[in-house]
């Protein structure tokens, strides 16, 4: 989903992608924008009042804005004119940024500062050779047959000695549940277990004690990416960097944090390197890390040492696009399948006819493609809500959008994917309606659009590797979920009404504020 590059596995990708969210609260609505060179282009004049009042629909008043301009793209100048952006949400202008004129607009320096620590040279964080070395690999990778199979095995064996177990018994003890809570931790032992052949059982880690390898990590994860968001907020960058200097405060703790983080990537690669020297047959490792470790071998490290943090920046990505992107996009499915009862009823429709007498509710890669409705309604819920809601890029040279706005040297080029789903003139006038039919053809056969009208996966060369890989894992859970029980959400879930208002955090991702409390009930 946006910007995911070769190691997203999940749509919903999220790529670190904040920082053009943090200008727009900290910088960009904090005085007036200047007229922008172009006279297609209408300026926002951005004031922090507007932000505090629209605080709990931020996506909302931004897309509102976006909407109004004949562009569909606003110029706003930060605090004491430090920065400058470009916002849209016209298809021709992600066009141009992310393919047309890709070399233009990078991550950059910004980037590497911030998350130098975190990522270290994994793709999510560089440009240039960097980039396109570690893409050629992953893209010959992420391609073969072998490994689609592969991953909807092992979600299909996870789920069916996880997560059905485990919502059949909340199911009998008629529990309410969270059930964003749960897909974020299955979906966590999933990304382990398809990326790196781990199964860290972080679904049961309620039954493990909190001092426990996993929850350390978890905790140690999460608390790195928020530091790392609250950088890129930071009104004044000097103040963390004399922390980090200093090592006090929350530099220090992200410190002790990362040591946990380096531990837990390289006990796995290890651990793989073991596993690799003790079978003679390789090919039986299957895992994405086994692979990537084949892959890198002629890549010509100086030392072991070299290679592993090479492969240690990949596992780090991995966890970073799997960890809580796939959670997100099906929490507000099924959120939204819980107010669309219709909908439901043609997705186990769906379901039943394809499922065999011998392994009821157990579906393969082949089933999986068949599932047209299932496809539409998943991408549909995407359009609506996009995981990583705003994308940034920096701009290396003066250039002029394809909807003829100016852009300067070191000027930020966004776009608003949230905005963009719910455009009335890229989707027509029922755009806020949630109604997978709009992705099907008359035989009902999913058809795809334009991906510079729909980015979720990103666009262009960064176009994410692992969009088919996404779609595989959450058609298995949703359709598992979907085959045994009937979600009933406790707020009644997204019905029409409810989509112009959603609960959404401002945060790093578009979680659900709340999460999605739900019972369930057994078909």
């Amino acid at each position: 989903m946006v910007d995911l590059n070769t190691a997203s596995l999940f749509v919903l990708p999220l790529t670190f992608t904040f920082l053009s969210l943090a200008y727009f609260i900290f910088r960009c609505y904090s005085g007036p924008s200047n007229k922008n060179p172009c006279p297609q282009s209408y300026p926002l004049v951005g004031n922090i009042v507007g932000f505090l009042l629209n605080r709990h629909r931020f996506h909302d008043w931004v897309a509102d804005m976006l909407s109004k301009t004949p562009s569909l793209t606003i110029q706003v100048n930060g605090f004491l004119g430090l920065s400058h952006i470009i916002c849209t949400a016209n298809p021709a202008n992600l066009d141009h940024v992310l393919r047309s004129n890709f070399s233009n607009y990078i991550k950059g320096n910004r980037f590497q500062s911030v998350l130098h620590d975190l990522l270290g040279q994994g793709i999510f964080n560089v440009d240039g050779e960097l980039w396109f070395t570690q893409r050629k690999i992953s893209s010959h990778e992420f391609n073969t047959r072998s490994l689609k199979h592969f991953i909807s095995d092992t979600v299909q064996s996870k789920l069916s000695n996880c997560l059905i177990p485990y919502l059949s018994s909340a199911c009998y003890n008629s529990e309410v549940i969270d059930l964003q809570d749960v897909l974020l931790r299955f979906s966590f032992d999933n990304i382990c277990n398809v990326a790196f052949g781990v199964d860290p059982a972080w679904l049961d880690s309620k039954r493990i004690s909190e001092t426990s390898l996993v929850s350390s990590f978890v905790q140690a994860f999460d608390y790195a990416v928020e530091v790392s968001f609250n950088r890129f907020t930071s009104p004044l960058p000097a103040i963390w960097k004399i922390k980090r200097l200093l090592n006090i405060g929350s530099e220090k703790q992200y410190k002790e944090a990362i040591k946990i983080i380096n531990e837990y990537a390289m006990n796995i690669i290890r651990s793989r390197e073991e596993n690799c020297r003790n079978n003679d047959k390789q090919e039986h490792n299957q895992d994405l890390l086994s692979r990537f470790m084949h892959s890198a071998s002629d890549l010509g490290f100086h030392d072991q040492d070299q290679k592993r943090r090479f492969l240690r920046d990949i596992v780090i990505s991995f966890i970073l696009a799997g960890k809580d992107s796939t959670s997100t996009a099906l929490t507000w499915f099924f959120w939204l399948i819980a107010g669309h009862s219709r909908c439901e009823h043609l997705i186990y429709e769906e379901l039943f006819a394809t499922s065999s007498e011998e392994w009821p509710g157990s579906f393969s890669y082949d089933d999986l493609k068949k599932f047209n409705y299932l496809h539409a309604a998943l991408t549909e819920s995407l359009r609506l809500f996009p995981p990583v809601p705003i994308n940034s890029r920096l701009t290396i040279s003066d250039d002029i959008l394809s909807s003829g706005t100016h852009v300067r040297k070191g000027w930020f080029a966004d776009y608003s994917a949230y905005a963009m789903g719910r455009m009335e003139r890229l989707w027509g006038p029922d755009c806020m309606e949630f109604r997978p039919e709009r992705w099907l053809d008359d035989d009902g056969v999913f058809q795809p659009c334009d991906q510079f009208k729909f980015p979720a996966f990103h666009c262009g060369p960064r176009m994410c590797l692992g969009k088919e890989m996404a779609y595989v894992q959450m058609k298995s859970i949703a359709a598992a979920v979907m085959y045994e029980f009937e979600v009933v959400a406790i707020d009644g879930g997204g019905c029409p009404e409810r989509i112009w208002n959603p609960p959404y955090m401002l945060s790093l991702l578009l979680k659900m504020k709340g999460g999605l409390p739900i019972r369930l009930k057994r078909r």
